[in-house]
């Protein structure tokens, strides 16, 4: 069997793994999965209105301020319950708009854990294999913290950690 069906055999089979154990409002929820050699797919909960990126980096689409805000929170939440809230904890590994669906009521819910660690109580890799889909990145096009440019707000306003109130 290629090196390439192998690791995405184990990436399907770690993303139905892990999404068929969680439990969280903020994730998206797996109604059934099927996997052989010639074809794989996971049947998750519809969300209406598509993914975050659509209105991230569409003329179509607009977020006001306070739907971008309880996005936020939405995703944090989310991330919280994997970090904190599993036995073992999940780190997701590939947070980005397009896995970020949203439901009817404009709720956000984490999904792609295609890429995933399961962590021990020691924080360390349980499950320390690379579980993405195999593609190629340019060396120097890794984002840095500074590069991410997840939940842009205007510039007339502005958060703050004082009062956690816009500005």
């Amino acid at each position: 069997m290629p090196f390439q069906l192998k690791c995405s055999i184990k990436s399907f089979d770690m993303e139905c793994e892990v999404l068929c154990s969680l439990c969280h409002r903020n994730l998206v929820k797996v109604i059934t999965s099927c996997s052989n050699l010639d074809f794989k797919a996971l049947v998750l909960e519809y969300m209406p209105n598509g993914s975050l990126e659509k209105y991230l980096f569409s003329h179509n689409y607009f977020l006001d301020i306070s739907q971008r805000l309880s996005i936020v929170i939405d995703v944090a939440c989310a991330l919280e319950y994997l970090h904190h809230g599993c036995s073992s904890p999940v780190i997701h590994c590939n947070l980005k708009p397009s896995n970020v669906l949203l439901d009817e009521y404009m709720v956000a819910h984490l999904c792609e854990f295609g890429i995933s660690k399961l962590l021990g109580e020691d924080e360390s890799d349980l499950y320390n294999k690379t579980l993405a889909t195999l593609g190629y990145i340019a060396p120097g096009m890794s984002l840095s913290f500074s590069d991410l440019s997840f939940f842009p707000l205007p510039r007339k306003y502005s958060v703050t950690t004082r009062t956690g109130a816009l500005a």
